[in-house]
Order: structure tokens, then sequence, then C-alpha cells
């Protein structure tokens, strides 16, 4: 398995990935539009998206991530937007290894902090965040508002 930031080159078959990701979130398939969001993410370097491939270079999973700024610590800091791993794929440690580099990228940039959300349902998403070294804050409220 290697791990490497997506390029053009990796819009069509990350987009497949994408939208089976999306999919698994309830949301409609939409293979275009997704090839079109990563691509605006890409060309606006607004994401960084890191890809595990397989030796026979099949898409296993993959990792986005958006900078954010701390005012306070006048740090960047990174949000784990989305991680998923192709079912096929699971149990592999493929997830470790994306989050290892999405921690590396944090290492790299010098930012204050790696940043995820999930659901308190997600029960495999968080073990494996707590196996990774995420610590849950319980300090602090989260909010949204919508439209």
């Amino acid at each position: 398995m290697t791990i490497h930031q997506a390029t053009a080159q990796d819009i069509t078959p990350l987009a497949r990935l994408f939208d089976e990701y999306r999919v698994f979130y309830q949301y409609p398939s939409d293979i275009p539009g997704s090839e079109t969001f990563l691509a605006d993410r890409l060309s606006s370097s607004d994401s960084v998206i890191y890809i595990a491939r397989a030796t026979d270079n099949t898409l296993m999973g993959f990792v986005q991530l958006y900078p954010l700024l701390s005012s306070v610590r006048m740090k960047r800091l990174w949000l784990l937007n989305d991680l998923y791993v192709h079912p096929s794929f699971r149990g592999l440690k493929v997830s470790v290894k994306l989050i290892d580099r999405a921690k590396q990228l944090t290492r790299e940039t010098k930012a204050a902090a790696l940043l995820l959300e999930t659901a308190k349902s997600n029960t495999i998403g968080n073990k494996l965040y707590h196996r990774t070294d995420f610590v849950l804050d319980t300090d602090h409220n989260y909010y949204s508002w919508s439209h």
C-alpha cells in the first residue's frame, strides 16, 4: 500500500470512491458532481486529499483535510473532514495509515492541531480515533446552524 497526495489525474477514480462515501452517509449518488467537487477542491487548493493505493493501483481509501485558522493560537488547524476506506480493504489498517499521513501534514505545516468530528453512534470511528491518539473534547459544546 502507498499513500500519496491526490492530483488532477486521480479525480476520476477518486470521484467513484468519494461517491461511495457520500452514499454511505445516505446522500444520493452523483459521480459527475463528485468529480466537479473534488476537482474544485484541488484546483483551488482549499483541501488536501491523501489516497491509499493497493499494489495493483486500486484505490483503497482516502482522507480529505481542510485548513482552518485559530486566532488565539495564531496558527493553522487542520480539519479531518472525510475518511473512507472501501469495504473490501477494511481491517487492513488503511484508515490508520491515512490518519498517520494527516498527522504528518499537521506537523509539516506546524499546525496547532488536527481536529475531527464524528457521530456518537459511529462506534467503529470512535474506537479508531481513540486508538490513533485523538482525545475526546468534553469541555466544549458543538453548535451548528443551517438554512
